[in-house]
């Protein structure tokens, strides 16, 4: 295939399509067949495959004719779609909101900036992801989610067209079990030299922040293990394998949950919270939602 797709090609092969016969579809569209049987020669050059076959005095799709008749199918429906709710119309059934979360993010701050979205008078279909940042904002890219929440921002080593939205930033709480938290000593941070650490892997932002503040410090601990999921931390944590950190603002969250106790606190480190959109200026409801909610109430 070279160049990009005629739509107005495809859409009389479309017509042809369900009319089908050429006759028929010059009869609708009112245009001539052969200016019609020309357009399908030329979107048949451009796929660079033959879309229709003749049977007789009938024409068959090709197999790579009902591949592309899929995918014109939907295409014309989402115009048409389009059409109405800008006549008015309103869009049928839920708005879907999708949401696509790195996995390194603590499920309770996501949970707690997407809730406002939940509130909203608008019937709201939530879908909600995770995964590596780079793969996350491929879906982004492509339009197949409508926001990334993040702790690091978009920059243009990504070659994504998109817009970051910064919700907020928080200091760092530590925590350990009982049991560990009672062989420490010393003042915070110093408590922490040869600790076993639980921590992001080093593609994580945070992680390359801690790595400097300790040095900084001159506090060393020994790194037990290292994760690129939020909750496994919290789990190894809370079965007294190491000290690990988490966001200030979950606190209370994380030492009711996993039964550890906070060693101490910091706002040398900050941790910053991105919503990442394709739109400049955020449109769709959700995204509004939990943007004004996340800078005005959980962060603010």
């Amino acid at each position: 295939m070279s160049g990009p797709i005629n739509y107005k090609h495809l859409h009389y092969f479309w017509t042809v399509a369900h009319e089908g016969s050429i006759a028929r579809a010059s009869e609708r569209l009112h245009i001539t067949p052969q200016t019609i049987s020309g357009q399908l020669s030329l979107l048949e050059a451009s796929l660079g495959n033959d879309l229709f076959r003749r049977s007789g005095r009938q024409l068959e799709l090709t197999e790579t004719g009902r591949l592309v008749l899929r995918y014109a199918d939907d295409i014309f429906a989402l115009g048409t779609e389009l059409r109405d709710v800008l006549r008015g119309a309103p869009a049928e059934g839920p708005i879907d909101f999708i949401v696509s979360a790195t996995s390194m993010l603590p499920k309770t701050i996501v949970y707690k900036i997407i809730e406002p979205a939940l509130q909203l008078s608008e019937d709201i279909a939530l879908t909600c992801r995770e995964g590596a940042f780079e793969a996350i904002l491929a879906e982004l890219a492509i339009h197949k989610v409508d926001i990334v929440l993040s702790d690091v921002p978009l920059t243009t080593a990504f070659r994504v067209k998109a817009y970051n939205h910064l919700l907020g930033d928080c200091g760092l709480s530590f925590f350990a079990s009982p049991r560990l938290a009672r062989r420490l000593k010393g003042a915070f941070p110093q408590c922490l030299n040869g600790v076993p650490m639980l921590l992001p892997t080093e593609q994580n932002g945070i992680r390359r922040l801690f790595d400097q503040w300790i040095t900084n410090q001159e506090v060393y601990p020994s790194l037990k293990a290292q994760f690129d999921d939020s909750a496994l931390v919290k789990s190894f944590g809370s079965a007294g394998e190491g000290v690990f950190f988490m966001p200030q603002i979950i606190e209370t969250e994380v030492c009711e949950n996993f039964g550890v106790k906070v060693i101490g606190s910091t706002e040398d480190i900050k941790q910053a919270f991105y919503a990442i959109s394709a739109e400049r200026r955020v449109r769709h409801p959700a995204v509004a939602a939990i943007c004004d909610y996340a800078r005005d109430e959980i962060f603010a």
